[in-house]
């Protein structure tokens, strides 16, 4: 088993298949007491009791053969079934699948708490962000979210636009140092994933924490941190094992204080987390301790916004040291790579359509001559929010390429879920809505969501950002953002999403105002989904995680 090493590894083998037979003792007689079953959905063929449908879109052995890139089988089957099917998991385990926006609504606004996380993602999201905000049950999830929410207002991220934008001015004279230093002084082949990615770690820090982790110019390198976060996701979650797949499949069967444990396992995934955890926490702590005697001087970024919020509350409303130390974890994860990764797919769209850098442009050009007819010395976040294509491209951009794929649910009670779009059933009966049994799993699929053609329009595969201009383009209302899955939805949708938003404008309006974009030839780039949606290119997987761009400078 890999991640196993010496004489240790047996003994262990041993002591997880032990547990794997009591689950799967516990589940079949969990599974003979449901009140409904999913046994007249369609879907598609289960190849295995053990792994069943699950093994053609997670083990490595499978991606290329049955799905190039994450998303792929996911659209074929809600081609061939309609936008809600039935595929066979682990241990013949029934999971609803869905994309349709009526169901989706239902679990994610209309019943957002009677619908819990499932356990394998709660106890992996555990691991490498502790106790907070996405690991907390309802009750918590709410305490969590009050004492946050100041921190994401609108007044307060005004404050935070002129560290977006000088941070994105120092990545544009990064790139300008490394073309006019290359052979071609007017322009290179260059990975803008990772001076992207260094750029919103500084980001994050500067307005988080107001701590200066120096990465972009390189000073930080060293940093504990920077060494436990860099390339976590992919080397934790990219090609899941069979037998980790597997063994993940069983933990809704155990108490959750056993699972707390599963960060001691001498598994690489879980050791890894623990490491990031561990140096997070560590970061955290002298953050913490460096502003305690300056939180009630007004600082405005986000960790002493969180920390006067909770002083405020009851004493058993407040969050815990723990709890707040965890929460800086979840930030540094949510608000860095997240952003970086979406800057990433945009820039590598747009690579592909130099007629969309040039509108962006002319917009950007005409916001500028606003500023100056004003007075101002910069642009505002209205300014912003009024270049309408610009808009439209980044939200193109969350459509096509949402960094997390998939979200799972699972049924606090029995339920009927709604459909707006009705489905055969394998018996050739029309239904419209599927009832489930307490303990149902299900995975909201928001890459095909993002891409249902009764939604989008013919060309949903397509990238058109004129989807968003106009009149009537959003026909129903769902998430947060443009009518998109991208930041989640409802009770439990993304808290940060206006913090990206801002982001994105103010890094891709510099960016695109001084480079031009343009797509290798010979490259093919695929989505994989290592917990990110990330990009590799085909043939140099073994380089890990990277979009290669030709980039110039705009005289």
């Amino acid at each position: 088993m890999r991640g196993f090493s010496g004489s240790r590894g047996q003994p262990l083998s041993f002591f997880l298949s032990t547990l794997c037979l009591v689950a799967f003792i516990t589940y079949v007689a969990w599974r003979n007491s449901r009140r409904y079953t999913l046994k007249d959905i369609r879907g598609p063929t289960s190849h295995s009791f053990w792994l069943g449908s699950t093994r053609s879109f997670q083990s490595s052995e499978k991606v290329h053969r049955n799905a190039k890139q994450v998303g792929d089988l996911e659209f074929q089957w809600a081609r061939e079934y309609g936008p809600t099917w039935m595929v066979k998991g682990c241990l013949g385990e029934e999971v609803l699948w869905t994309a349709d926006p009526r169901a989706l609504q239902y679990v994610f606004h209309t019943s957002g708490y009677r619908f819990s996380k499932r356990t394998a993602a709660i106890e992996t999201t555990r691991v490498f962000t502790g106790e907070s905000i996405l690991t907390a049950d309802s009750v918590d999830h709410q305490r969590h979210r009050k004492i946050m929410n100041p921190a994401f207002g609108a007044a307060q991220l005004r404050t935070f636009l002129p560290v977006f934008r000088r941070s994105a001015a120092r990545l544009s004279q990064k790139w300008k140092d490394t073309i006019q230093s290359g052979e071609k002084s007017d322009g290179c082949t260059m990975k803008v994933d990772e001076t992207l990615s260094r750029m919103t770690l500084d980001i994050i820090g500067e307005v988080a924490f107001d701590y200066r982790f120096g990465v972009l110019s390189d000073n930080g390198v060293d940093n504990e941190f920077v060494q436990a976060f860099n390339n976590l996701f992919v080397d934790t979650l990219l090609y899941p094992s069979s037998w980790f797949i597997i063994f993940q499949s069983s933990w809704r069967f155990f108490p959750g204080p056993v699972l707390r444990y599963l960060k001691y396992l001498p598994y690489r995934e879980y050791r890894r987390f623990a490491a990031y955890l561990q140096a997070a926490m560590q970061t955290g702590r002298t953050i913490i301790n460096e502003k305690a005697a300056d939180t009630e001087q007004g600082n405005k970024d986000i960790i002493s916004i969180l920390v006067q919020s909770n002083l405020v509350e009851d004493a058993r409303a407040q969050l815990s040291e723990r709890e707040i130390l965890s929460q800086i974890a979840t930030l540094l994860v949510a608000g860095h790579d997240t952003t970086a990764s979406s800057l990433t797919w945009l820039l590598y769209e747009l690579s592909k359509h130099p007629e969309d850098q040039q509108r962006i442009r002319d917009e950007i050009k005409a916001a500028r001559a606003n500023v100056e007819a004003r007075g101002d010395s910069d642009l505002l976040p209205s300014d912003f929010n009024n270049m309408d294509f610009t808009n439209a491209v980044i939200k193109e951009g969350l459509r096509l390429h949402p960094i997390v794929p998939t979200l799972v649910r699972e049924a606090d009670s029995d339920d009927v879920i709604p459909l707006s779009q009705p489905i055969e059933t394998k018996s050739g009966k029309i239904i419209n809505e599927i009832p489930i049994s307490k303990g149902q799993g299900i995975t909201a699929s928001i890459c095909t969501y993002n891409r249902l053609r009764s939604v989008w329009g013919e060309d949903a595969d397509e990238w058109n950002p004129n989807r968003f201009l106009g009149d009537g383009r959003e026909k129903s209302s769902l998430g947060v953002f443009a009518n998109l899955m991208t930041f989640s939805a409802g009770l439990r949708a993304c808290i940060g999403w206006r913090f990206a938003v801002l982001e994105m404008q103010a890094v891709l309006v510099e960016l695109v105002e001084n480079f031009e974009y343009r797509f290798p030839e010979g490259v093919e780039i695929i989505r994989l989904n290592a917990g990110l949606m990330v990009p590799m290119v085909e043939g140099k997987m073994h380089e890990g995680v990277q979009m290669p761009l030709q980039v110039s400078v705009i005289a």
